[in-house]
């Protein structure tokens, strides 16, 4: 009976301390501003020593003016993360602002390392992300100004403005480096070009749309 419990003591200590690695770890200081000019590669930053760190490094002008809409998307996804601001190296948040022209969409898209939480600043959006691919089941919603929504992380989601005006909303994103896999861009957009007669199979087409597709100019947000 002792060895019984012995083993089923340990397994627990295992599975607890596999889960308590599962997550970025917390950070052990009060800031480790990223050093943009080191040769040495870390998952995240090498922090900068801290007698070098100013105000400025946690510090972002910009996202006041209006972000260049005139794209193929009607869109401009204007971002605050850790290339923009050092300080935020660890402490897992950024933000963006997206400016919309009528009729204008961001894309459907994911991020691998956060959620989205969003408010709608002006206009009115339609929103939405899918589930994984057990069922794809869509979650939408018509969001006017005020209103919030959450992508959860790496569910594909999509902003459209079908208002008669320009739109803007803020997002912030659980992470200081959330990465963004824009779908048309990486199916279609990649280099080396993804081989025809795979993508014809995977979307039940002809290898002439697809090469259509794969010639078209795919814009990154």
């Amino acid at each position: 009976m002792a060895v019984t419990q012995t083993f089923i003591f340990l397994a627990f200590l295992a599975i607890t301390s596999s889960l308590c690695f599962a997550s970025d770890p917390s950070p052990l200081q009060d800031f480790c501003v990223a050093d943009n000019v080191s040769n040495v590669f870390v998952n995240g930053f090498v922090c900068k020593n801290p007698e070098f760190v100013k105000a400025d490094d946690f510090f972002f002008c910009g996202l006041n003016k209006p972000g260049d809409t005139s794209n193929p998307f009607g869109s401009k996804v204007t971002q605050a993360n850790v290339a923009q601001i050092p300080g935020l190296n660890t402490l897992g948040v950024s933000l963006v602002r997206i400016d919309f022209v009528p009729g204008g969409l961001n894309p459907p898209h994911t991020h691998p390392r956060a959620t989205e939480i969003l408010v709608v600043l002006k206009g009115t959006l339609y929103v939405g992300f899918v589930t994984s691919n057990t069922d794809n089941k869509l979650f939408s919603k018509v969001l006017n100004e005020g209103d919030v929504f959450v992508f959860p992380q790496g569910l594909i989601h999509f902003q459209f403005n079908h208002g008669p005006s320009n739109a803007v909303a803020f997002a912030g994103l659980g992470s200081q480096n959330p990465g963004t896999i824009t779908i048309g861009n990486a199916v279609f957009g990649s280099k080396p070009p993804i081989s025809d007669d795979v993508l014809a199979k995977a979307f039940q087409v002809s290898k002439e749309i697809i090469d259509k597709l794969q010639a078209q100019f795919w814009p990154h947000n």
